[in-house]
């Protein structure tokens, strides 16, 4: 058996979504506005789980129209396709699979679509006809499930540094190039390091919209699933904690080379970085994700759902690319034309 949350409107029975603007649960249908982090009056209920050919599809049945609903068996959050009934999968969001916090949608789908015309303002290489041709296939908000890690980094690190000095003696330049061999060790602690615990979703996309902002997240609670999907973390902690611990092992990196900003040329000779003391917490991030159709290709668009960052891949026109490169070849040997002239002139 598995188990369904319904979301019901205690006033009219209608379905209640979470609302981007009040941060609550409203029904459309009497006005009706609950704060999700006391709501309970939602209904529980027990439906079927049928056998699927597919051991990742999970079949239910829709309590308030009979529907069937099919989906992954990661899923957490979906609607019935037949009545639009959001419900919850409380088995994917309790026990292990219950995330410490989750950050509400601030911006809703309206505020996605604008963001996706606005971020096509401005491509120059851009095909004129993907404005006008291209249509957005799919568009849904999907709180995605991360790991947040915490450690301690201790590093020792090596650098090969150089400072040069150029004077002139007569009719000779001189050059002296110093040469330096730099230490650095220290500690560095990191919190809340993120990492897309889905399979599902391009973890270019995901690392792209970062940052979220963790101080707007509130204790985990299905009221705030309502209208949008959600899936349950696929990929482990302990799969995870690798790319945590290179994420943090660059910063670290980073953060000792601008030390070193009084040489000419410095660059890392040799390192030692270990991490101690990890910490993991399992979140949801709100992520609004646009498929669009394109000559054939769908090209895939995200936008963090806290702070509107929007990223993705465009097609270019290599025509519009080679007229511009040609213009730019034609200024140059202008340019250098002219140049040549004024010091023929100037004889």
């Amino acid at each position: 058996m598995s188990e369904l949350k319904d979301f019901k409107c205690p006033n009219c029975g209608g379905r209640l979504e979470f609302d981007t603007r009040t941060q609550k649960l409203k029904c459309p249908y009497c006005d009706g506005s609950f704060d999700p982090e006391v709501f309970d009056e939602g209904s529980n209920y027990t439906v079927s789980s049928d056998k699927w050919e597919d051991d990742n599809i999970v079949v239910y049945t829709c309590e308030s129209c009979g529907g069937t609903i099919m989906a992954d068996k990661d899923t957490a959050a979906s609607s019935c396709p037949y009545c639009g009934n959001p419900v919850v999968m409380v088995s994917n969001v309790s026990g292990i699979y219950k995330p410490k916090k989750v950050i509400p949608f601030l911006l809703d789908k309206k505020q996605a679509k604008e963001r996706y015309r606005e971020f096509l303002r401005g491509k120059t290489l851009l095909p004129a006809k993907f404005r006008s041709e291209a249509t957005i296939d799919e568009i849904k908000g999907i709180y995605v499930p991360y790991w947040l890690f915490g450690g301690k980094a201790n590093a020792r690190m090596w650098f090969d540094a150089t400072r040069v000095r150029h004077w002139n003696e007569g009719d000779y330049m001189c050059t002296e190039t110093s040469y330096y061999k730099l230490f650095r060790s220290g500690a560095v602690r990191f919190a809340n390091v993120p990492v897309d615990a889905s399979s599902k979703i391009d973890d270019l996309l995901t690392e792209s919209i970062e940052p979220f902002d963790l101080d707007q997240a509130k204790d985990f609670s299905e009221n705030y699933l309502p209208g949008y999907f959600a899936d349950r973390y696929d990929i482990s902690a302990e799969e995870s904690r690798q790319k945590a611990n290179s994420r943090i092992a660059n910063s670290t990196s980073s953060l000792f080379s601008s030390t070193t900003g009084m040489y000419d040329t410095c660059v890392p000779s040799s390192s030692t970085i270990s991490i101690s003391q990890g910490t993991q917490d399992y979140v949801m991030y709100p992520v609004w994700l646009l498929n669009v159709d394109y000559d054939g290709k769908i090209y895939t668009f995200a936008m963090n759902g806290q702070t509107g960052k929007f990223v993705g891949d465009l097609p270019s026109d290599n025509k519009k690319l080679v007229s511009i490169m040609a213009s730019v070849f034609l200024g140059v040997t202008a340019l250098m034309t002219a140049v040549q002239y004024i010091l023929y002139l100037m004889r």
